[in-house]
């Protein structure tokens, strides 16, 4: 997620708007780092995590493709969860 690197608290301004943003169940492109890579979705804010002294956005990214189940024949539709450190988060929120 986040490799060694110590976690740098948010500003407070900027965390009341992930908290907020999760509240509503907000959906926002975020950008992030992630084992030295940038990663970029588009996501729904679901939660703030403090876990081992950090704290983690908790998203889901919604699949666009339907899957199809066979034995229902009925639509469903994926979510791939993601867990990511706030201080990973290089995008910001548009409010």
């Amino acid at each position: 997620m986040s490799g060694d690197k110590k976690y740098e608290p948010m500003n407070c301004e900027i965390h009341d708007g992930y908290e907020l943003a999760c509240i509503r169940k907000a959906i926002h492109e975020v950008t992030w780092l992630e084992e030295g890579q940038t990663v970029s979705a588009k996501l729904r804010f679901l939660d703030i995590e403090c876990t081992q002294g950090a704290e983690y956005l908790i998203a889901e990214k919604l699949n666009t493709k339907p899957v199809i189940t066979e034995k229902l024949n009925t639509e469903k539709s994926q979510h791939k969860t993601f867990k990511i450190r706030l201080d990973m988060i290089t995008s910001t929120l548009p409010y």
